[in-house]
Formats: structure tokens, C-alpha cells, sequence
């Protein structure tokens, strides 16, 4: 299957680094104009450079502010006023004793995680129907249907952008735009490698030390590993072109059979 994006506008919030920064290269690399998400001037200006050297693109620029409010996404607004792709990979996560959360860090959570990709659905959406097409995909993770004990204010998150892709999917029903949520298993990533060194210790070299990490504390996946950036990236790249043109309201995994279903 050959993908072209050409002539067509991503945008990727969060992604000044891991998944996102995946994500961003592959859609350049695919030929989309991409525009970089992220809130300092200074990480979206590095991340673009490394975009254009990773995709051989010179078509990515950036867009900086912060998501989670009002004013940031006004000023993201301003810079890209239309878009045919939009991915809503902006997120936060940690841990957390269930009863210690307080209400400013649920109302976190979900101002950073969920009404972010609400926002800018809401903004760049009836332009993509006026047009007739259009691709919104939303990143999930396998908490949303797996809620750790330990992350459930993040999991409710997850969760909930299941919810808003599928409901978005239908106000565009008949469109041409499809609507999606993409469900990420344990990728690896900095925090993460750091994370698996604090279990396995740093005498095993990398591909050991993750797969003892996988087996002894996430044996439900099947792929026992984690996962790259790059995996993801290309479930986002296909679900973003027109290859994919009958496929919205749904939840794509990406997660190495972790999740222990038939369905999400």
C-alpha cells in the first residue's frame, strides 16, 4: 500500500517528543504539511528541526501553546486556522493512591487530557465537513479499558476520549471526516526506559531487560515487548489517509495484545 498525504495539514499536539514526535515524522514522511504542538517556543522550534531531519521535510513547522487552556488553543487557533488531520495525542499521566487524588487533580487530568482534544474537534471539525474530508484521531491507551488502581484519574481520561471519538464520529456521519481513537499499549519511551531500569536493574542490555520487564510485570502482552513509538505512529498514518476511508467511530489498538479481548 502506498500512503500520500500530500497537499494535506496535520496537526499534532503534544508532540515535542515520544509517540507524538513519532507520529509528526511519519505523517511528514508521508508528504503532510505537519504542524508541531507543544508549550515552549524553544522544544517546538527543536522538535521541528528533528521532524524535517527524521521525515527529509522541509514542510513542518510550529505551533506553541498550551492546550489545556482556553488562551493556548486560541493561540494555536490563530496559527492554523484549518486543518485535514488533526491528532489529539496531548497527555499527562502518574500514579496515585485513588483516595489521595483531589479535585484539582481530576479537573487536571481532564482539562489536559480530555478537554483539550474536545476543543480543537470543536474548532476544526465543521470546516473539515464543509470540505468533505477530514481525519481526528484521538490517542488512547489500554487504561481506558484496563483502569489501573493506581492511575484511575488517567484512565478516566482514556476512557472518555473512547467516548468523544465515537460520539464525534456520528455528528460527522455522512461527511466524508472519520473520527477514531487509537489505543496505545506500554510503548517505550524515556520515562518508561527509566521505569524499566528501576524494576530490572542495568546490568541486562536493553532488548533483555525490557522483555524480563514485560514478563514479570505486564504478562498479559502477547508481543512481550513494549512497543515503539514508530508502531503507533504507522496505525495513525494509515487511519489518517484515505486508505482508511470506511473506518471511523472506531478503537484501533495498537498494544500488543495486552488488553485481554476480542474487543476494546
Amino acid at each position: 500500500m502506498q500512503i500520500d498525504l500530500s497537499g494535506r495539514t496535520a496537526l499534532v499536539t503534544g508532540s515535542t517528543q515520544g509517540i507524538g514526535l513519532a507520529i509528526a515524522t511519519a505523517l511528514a514522511r508521508a508528504g503532510a504539511r505537519v504542524v508541531i504542538n507543544g508549550r515552549g517556543t524553544q522544544r517546538v522550534a527543536d522538535a521541528v528541526r528533528t521532524v524535517r531531519a527524521g521525515s527529509g521535510s522541509e514542510d513542518v513547522t510550529g505551533a506553541a501553546g498550551d492546550l489545556a487552556t482556553e488562551e493556548g488553543a486560541a493561540e494555536v487557533l490563530e496559527a492554523v486556522p484549518a486543518l485535514d488531520i488533526l491528532v489529539n495525542n496531548l497527555g499527562i499521566f502518574g500514579s496515585a493512591a485513588p483516595l489521595e487524588i483531589d479535585d484539582a487533580e481530576w479537573r487536571r487530568y481532564f482539562e489536559v487530557n480530555v478537554l483539550s482534544a474536545v476543543r480543537l474537534i470543536r474548532a476544526y471539525l465543521p470546516g473539515m465537513k464543509e470540505r468533505g474530508w477530514g481525519r481526528i484521531l484521538d490517542l488512547a491507551s489500554d487504561s481506558a479499558v484496563v483502569i489501573p488502581a493506581e492511575m484511575i484519574h488517567y484512565g478516566m481520561t482514556k476512557t472518555s476520549l473512547l467516548a468523544i471519538g465515537r460520539g464525534f464520529a456520528k455528528d460527522a456521519a455522512g461527511t466524508g471526516v472519520t473520527v477514531n481513537s487509537v489505543i496505545a499499549g506500554p510503548t517505550r519511551t524515556g520515562g518508561v526506559e527509566a521505569f524499566v531500569r528501576e524494576l530490572v536493574g542495568d546490568e541486562l542490555p536493553w532488548d533483555e531487560a525490557q522483555r524480563a520487564f514485560m514478563v514479570k510485570y505486564r504478562p498479559q502482552s502477547l508481543i512481550q515487548r513494549l512497543i515503539e513509538p514508530e508502531e503507533i505512529a504507522n496505525m495513525v498514518v494509515y487511519l489518517a489517509s484515505p486508505l482508511a476511508s470506511a473506518t471511523t467511530g472506531g478503537a484501533l489498538r495498537v498494544d500488543g495484545g495486552y488488553v485481554d479481548s476480542i474487543l476494546p
